[in-house]
């Protein structure tokens, strides 16, 4: 378990703060995350890197001479939000160009791609490498669907080394490609890891057992066994690696091949237990035949306190381990001899908060401030909702994927009410409110679900508007244009097990009885009466997107936890306007 914090919602900030003060000779803080403290040469592309907090040394901990510019810092277990990712990469570009990499997971995906788009729509070059190395999480035919683990460090050295010698952009894409490519790791674990302020673990191992092929954020594994000898596990890690089908284009076999292995430990196994099983491995790859080169036994990518490994494979070709003698100098990883640059002292450390600057309230009439109120309540319900529900979501998020949406949910929804509360009592009208609420939502929860409701109420926002009192007709505009952004930023379609499966009925039911004339307040309560019909449903499909996907059979009878909230959130929105609208109106009009 996590014993040392403060508030829990705080932890991430307050771990990032600390971690800047410890280490300020290699990193300052800037909004998102953090970039080098020592300059490097205008002219040279930047390598940036990200995820969700919890795994160091993974992310910040790899930023330094020789490894990556920059690192996007999220919230525990979730990906940073597309305005972390942005401010991030500007203040770590130098001229020539950025580079996003990251492991392969849904919502770090929609947060970069978003990032990407606004830094070319600057005129920022910008290219992206997934990492994809967990032999586990998807079939050779699907490799691209498989998720990143501990081989980050390999296709983030790689890409840095790149940069180094003076690459260009495309050709540190090349190389960051070429290395993912030539990447392969397998996982275990004995225990689940517990989030600061948690009761439980996010998943249990049933004692005496060990779960085989697990993510790192405590996503089922592929297999449960019996706990093996360290030996044993060697020689599961092993073979599954050096399986003929898992060899990397290029490599027919293991015989004569050059192969860096890291053996990574995800917080609570010792290095001493790490040794016993690396000194099989290492036997192994010498029956093999294969050539071991810098070998690495430690901690790279971890997960809390969960107790587990995983080994990674990377392939040398000539071209990477010429790259890979590139001096390295970062707070938790060095390699060979940097000589040390200057400080750049041309920015302070951001202050306190990473949070970005807001532009000043507009103007907005009295009826849409008054509406702001109602704005307010509706997330007030929604973040009581969601705290009423916290714990399930999560054991239900945890039968094929993390554990943590519930966690998420109730970051994002507090999030949302602090910043609609300073919008309404700045004097905000309806549509700033939501919009700011949009922005603290993803912001604070970062992940899929960060991201896609956090553009959900910006959607509804921009309908709404600051001019009157918003119109039922207003209102649905809105949520079918958060229906349609939604499915076209996270690509998914009814039928895939997400949110999109209770959303979509909403909409379509939001819309079909304000046109025929219904009150809001009815409309929307025969909309979330489909949609919770239609959440449920869910639970005889098969997932084929995000983390319970490599898991889809697991999933199976029990609803989609994004789908689930959502109708969850709607039917309770409803009772709060059925109750408003039996009292004096204040907000939208029936």
């Amino acid at each position: 378990m996590t014993r040392l914090f403060n508030e829990p919602d705080a932890f991430a900030d307050e771990m990032i703060a600390g971690f800047v003060a410890a280490n300020r000779r290699y990193v300052r803080s800037v909004p998102g995350g953090v970039v080098r403290s020592t300059r490097s040469p205008q002219g040279q592309v930047a390598v940036v890197i990200g995820g969700g907090s919890g795994h160091y040394p993974a992310f910040g901990g790899l930023v330094g001479q020789g490894l990556a510019h920059g690192a996007a810092m999220g919230n525990l277990f979730a990906s940073p939000a597309t305005q972390q990712v942005h401010q991030v990469a500007r203040a770590a570009q130098h001229g020539a160009g950025v580079l996003l990499s990251y492991g392969n997971y849904a919502g770090d995906v929609l947060n970069f791609d978003a990032a990407q788009e606004q830094l070319r729509a600057e005129g920022i070059a910008c290219e992206t490498v997934t990492v994809t190395d967990d032999i586990s999480s998807a079939s050779v035919a699907e490799r691209h669907k498989r998720r990143g683990i501990a081989g980050d460090l390999t296709v983030f050295r790689a890409a840095a080394a790149a940069a180094e010698a003076g690459h260009d952009l495309a050709d540190v894409a090349r190389v960051a490609r070429l290395a993912n490519e030539r990447t392969r790791s397998f996982g275990v674990a004995f225990t689940g890891c517990t989030l600061p302020g948690a009761d439980e673990p996010l998943f249990t191992v049933p004692e005496g057992r060990m779960a085989v092929g697990l993510g790192i954020h405590g996503e089922p594994g592929i297999d449960e066994t019996d706990i093996p000898t360290a030996d044993e596990l060697a020689e599961r890690l092993v073979g599954d690696l050096l399986a003929d089908a898992e060899l990397p284009d290029g490599v027919d076999t293991p015989r004569g091949a050059r192969v860096v292995p890291i053996l990574n430990g995800l917080g609570a196994l010792k290095y001493e237990e790490l040794f016993v099983v690396y000194r099989r491995v290492a036997e192994l790859l010498e029956v093999a035949g294969v050539e071991v080169v810098d070998p690495h036994v430690g901690e790279y990518c971890t997960s809390f306190d969960m107790a587990g490994c995983s080994l990674t494979l990377f392939w040398l070709d000539d071209e990477l381990a010429e790259l890979w003698e590139t001096p390295v100098d970062t707070p938790a990883y060095r390699r060979g001899s940097v000589v040390p640059a200057e400080l750049d002292d041309s920015e302070a450390d951001a202050p306190g908060s990473t949070d970005p600057a807001t532009p000043a309230i507009p103007d907005a009439t009295p009826a849409s401030r008054e509406a702001a109120r109602t704005v307010l309540a509706a997330l007030e319900t929604v973040a009581a909702t969601v705290d009423a529900h916290v714990d399930a979501l999560g054991r239900m998020d945890a039968i094929a994927g993390d554990g943590d949406h519930g966690i998420g949910m109730q970051r994002g929804s507090h999030a949302a009410v602090t910043a609609a509360r300073e919008a309404v009592e700045a004097g905000a009208g309806a549509g700033t409110t939501l919009a700011r609420a949009g922005d603290g939502w993803s912001h604070r929860a970062g992940g899929t679900s960060g991201a896609l409701w956090g553009l959900a109420l910006r959607e509804v926002g921009a309908a709404l508007g600051d001019e009157a009192a918003p119109t039922r007709d207003a209102v649905a505009a809105g949520v079918t244009a958060a229906d349609t952004g939604i499915r076209s930023y996270g690509k998914a379609e009814v039928g895939d097990k997400t949110m999109v499966d209770a959303l979509v009925p909403f909409a379509a039911a939001l819309r079909r009885e304000v046109d025929a004339g219904s009150r809001l307040a009815d409309a929307w309560a025969t909309a979330a009466s489909e949609a919770s019909v239609a959440a449920a449903a869910t639970a005889d499909l098969l997932p084929r997107m995000g983390r319970a996907r490599p898991h889809a059979e697991k999933s199976l009878g029990t609803p989609d936890p994004g789908a689930h909230s959502f109708a969850l959130i709607v039917t309770a929105v409803g009772e709060m306007l059925a109750a408003a609208a039996s009292a004096p109106p204040k907000g939208p009009s029936a």
